[in-house]
């Protein structure tokens, strides 16, 4: 039967495939990125109320007034960006909407869209689904932005950049630098700066800089974040896209014909949640974060696992050439079955044929569900052994 060639170049998400493998075979998942602890009851509480007070109609397509103004405040007092909330920002659902609209707003079919590689799943299908062709860049564990390969990367047909920082699955945050060199290069070449910033408050090392934030760069980025990892509500759906207003406008269109909105009375629970939660909020959960963070790796290193812990997000890439040598989709699929645990192999993040033997963990976990995973996979490496 006939489908659209759109659909050709790339499959189902291999993340969310894993999990169905983790249920099937009672496995721990560690491979897609989903707490399982409860978001905070405040926020819950907000949501009920809104729901009660009958806030269950459409929302404003382009978002509720209050959770934009709520977050041009936000954006302000955490980074002195200033945004109109009336002209500048688009709520969605979820951030994997948000990129998807815009780049179909932002891109033609036959322009060239940079991606750093390995890159989060989404990005090189929505290229696609756009017409668009990705371009990867390297993007090593571990290593520094080579920019002058990235310079090598621009063209006369490069419309975008994606930038992902703090980046899954790399663990990377961009410095300041790293940035300059970006925006320098999306000023020379005319192109659009797409950041994808939902870690945004998940770092350990450096500090999150929007690329909104360095000069000549307000007016050719668009920043996309959203409420699913800062408030563990991943399945609320609540996306952000901050962007200038003659771009703004035409994501708007292609919001509203995508998904019309997002849910209205989760919204609101939302804003209340920018609107009155505190400082040490954000940097209590980023301290609890790296407590999951060197739990799990200091266990994945016990079990001869060898990795450099992440400066930012929620996961590890951890290489297992001292266990196995199988291709990672095997290792991968090998883990579930016979160790408990589902991860994620890297070959879903890249287009290398070879890629190193490297898996993705997930490490939005309890500890208690971290330290059953440890103890799984110390008793798997010792059969190998």
């Amino acid at each position: 039967m006939h489908t659209a060639a759109r659909t050709h170049g790339f499959t189902e998400s291999v993340i969310r495939g894993m999990t169905r493998l983790a249920n099937e075979h009672g496995a721990i998942n560690l491979a897609q990125g989903f707490p399982n602890f409860p978001a905070p009851e405040a926020l819950k509480e907000a949501a009920i109320a809104a729901i009660r007070a009958d806030v269950n109609q459409y929302a404003i397509t382009w978002g509720a007034k209050r959770l934009r103004e709520a977050l041009a405040r936000k954006m302000f007092d955490f980074y002195g960006l200033a945004v109109d909330p009336e002209t500048e920002i688009t709520v969605t659902c979820g951030a994997t909407e948000a990129m998807a609209a815009v780049l179909l707003a932002l891109v033609d079919p036959g322009e060239e869209v940079i991606v750093f590689e390995p890159w989060y799943e989404n990005y090189g299908p929505d290229a696609g689904l756009c017409g668009a062709r990705p371009v990867t860049v390297p993007l090593p564990v571990g290593q520094p932005l080579d920019l002058d390969r990235l310079a090598k990367a621009f063209g006369p047909r490069t419309r975008a950049i994606i930038l992902n920082t703090p980046n899954n699955p790399t663990g990377k945050v961009f410095s300041a630098d790293e940035l300059a060199g970006i925006a320098a290069l999306c000023q020379r070449h005319g192109a659009y700066a797409i950041t994808d910033e939902i870690y945004e408050h998940i770092v350990y090392e450096g500090r999150h800089i929007p690329l909104a934030t360095l000069p000549g760069m307000a007016e050719r980025t668009v920043t996309i974040s959203g409420a699913s990892k800062t408030y563990a509500i991943t399945g609320w759906r609540i996306g952000t896209i901050l962007a200038p207003a003659e771009l703004t406008a035409a994501i708007r269109k292609v919001h509203d014909f995508l998904t019309v909105g997002a849910p209205a009375p989760l919204q609101e629970a939302v804003a209340f949640a920018m609107e009155t939660l505190p400082r040490a909020y954000y940097t209590d959960m980023a301290e609890a974060y790296r407590h999951r963070r060197d739990l799990l790796c200091g266990a994945l290193i016990r079990a001869g696992f060898s990795l450099q812990p992440p400066q930012g997000a929620y996961y590890v890439l951890a290489d297992y050439s001292a266990l196995a040598t199988e291709p990672d989709t095997a290792f991968a699929a090998r883990l579930v079955k016979e160790a408990g645990v589902a991860t994620v192999s890297l070959s879903s993040f890249t287009t290398d044929p070879h890629p190193p033997r490297m898996v993705r963990f997930a490490f939005c976990k309890t500890d208690e569900v971290l330290e059953e995973a440890a103890g799984r996979l110390q008793a798997f490496a010792e059969k190998l052994r």
